[in-house]
């Protein structure tokens, strides 16, 4: 099925989408689905039924749904040796959609993922950077060692169990602070920004920010924050990134085209005199824009 929907995609000249392709077995990245046919996927305790393989231990760290069909389960490999089993289930569910009282914005930042209109900012660890140096010196013993050689494999399981511990880390950072807005607010507004472009070699040479800005992981924080909203029937709103969001007052509603200046942090309206932080500001006029959306 996965194969003719990229044959369908490939051949409707949809951009980007190029010709299927084999997995790559350079990657350390192994996974596989298979369908439930009459029984053939099933749970029972602590066991999960297989077809092809039969019974295998599992720990089910999530319960499924009551009265709920299994469609189909992918089986994964880690790069550091781990075996993970997703489950794909079908059942009944009806989310009413809620009337927003309680709206909040969210502007990204950089160096600390978001700053909210009304809440503390996120001050994110950077644990890529704290674990930079570990990792340096993991990956140049690997570059040292024999390819081919057992010492070069033990070294690569050592530089992915770094890797998976910082990724776990985002993840659950990211999942904690999605559940904690999600269960606050009934819709929050963001900006639709491209962070695939942010992260880009610029011209000349330059480069965008792109490690940090792939640290943070603002597209898997806003995913997260998008279903986890749905479940009770509220709403992610997405802002045209074109919206001047840091330039207007959010007070009078003066806009001052100084702030184009990514240097210029805090600033003074010239129209009323109000004292403004750039992104605090910038998250006010996002949550104050999602109302109206709303509206």
């Amino acid at each position: 099925m996965n194969l003719n929907k990229a044959y369908n995609n490939f051949w409707s000249n949809r951009k980007h989408f190029g010709k299927p392709r084999f997995k790559s077995k350079k990657t350390g990245h192994a996974s596989y689905s298979t369908n439930n046919q009459h029984g053939s996927v099933r749970i029972e305790g602590n066991k999960v039924k297989l077809p092809k393989i039969g019974w295998v231990k599992l720990y089910l760290h999530r319960l499924l749904m009551e009265n709920s069909t299994i469609k189909t389960v992918t089986i994964s490999k880690t790069p550091s040796g781990k075996y993970y089993i997703s489950i794909l289930v079908e059942y009944e569910n009806q989310i009413l959609p809620i009337t927003p009282k309680n709206f909040l914005g969210l502007d990204f930042a950089m160096h600390g993922l978001y700053v909210a209109s009304n809440e503390d900012n996120a001050d994110y660890p950077n644990f890529l950077r704290k674990a930079e140096k570990r990792l340096v010196k993991a990956q140049r013993k690997l570059s040292k060692r024999q390819k081919g050689s057992r010492n070069r494999n033990k070294q690569g399981l050592r530089v992915a169990v770094l890797h998976e511990k910082i990724a776990n880390q985002r993840r659950d950072f990211l999942h904690k602070k999605a559940r904690y807005l999600a269960d606050r607010y009934d819709a929050i507004g963001i900006e639709d920004i491209s962070i695939k472009a942010m992260a880009k070699r610029k011209k000349g040479g330059k480069f965008s920010f792109g490690k940090s800005i792939s640290d943070i992981g603002w597209s898997m924080f806003t995913s997260m924050l998008e279903y986890k909203l749905a479940w009770q029937g509220k709403q992610l709103i997405k802002i045209d990134k074109w919206y001047p969001s840091s330039q207007l007052c959010h007070i009078c509603g003066y806009q001052n085209n100084n702030t184009k200046d990514l240097s210029v942090r805090k600033w003074d309206c010239p129209k009323c005199g109000s004292h403004h932080n750039r992104d605090k500001n910038a998250a006010i006029n996002i949550r104050e824009e999602a109302r109206r959306i709303s509206a």
